[in-house]
């Protein structure tokens, strides 16, 4: 899970869902709860992380989560500017969820 990709792929489940189920709210429930559940450890580099950042040729988890292996940003001497535009990202999850859940439906 990484910052660039996140969203997009928070959105085609959201569709998914929508068009699997007649109960979507348990899916995206538990859909949240593993994104968040994995990419805010990855930001916070938890040891527990480490294969997952490792597989993904990052330094870090906090490396995979801002560069995807894309970017070249700093990652870890992220100042406080960038800790709060990663928790604003991190909130924008569940509204990616919801238009792809809503979009799904159609």
């Amino acid at each position: 899970m990484s910052f660039l990709i996140d969203g997009p792929w928070l959105y085609a489940n959201g569709r998914a869902i929508a068009r699997t189920s007649h109960h979507p709210t348990p899916l995206a429930a538990g859909t949240m709860a593993v994104f968040w559940g994995v990419s805010i450890p990855l930001y916070l580099n938890q040891r527990w992380t480490r294969p997952l950042w490792r597989a993904c040729r990052a330094r870090s988890g906090r490396d995979w989560m801002i560069n995807s292996g894309v970017l070249k940003l700093d990652a870890e001497h992220a100042p406080r500017r960038t800790h709060a535009i990663s928790a604003a990202i991190f909130a924008t999850y569940p509204l990616w969820l919801w238009l792809g859940l809503r979009h799904g439906r159609r």
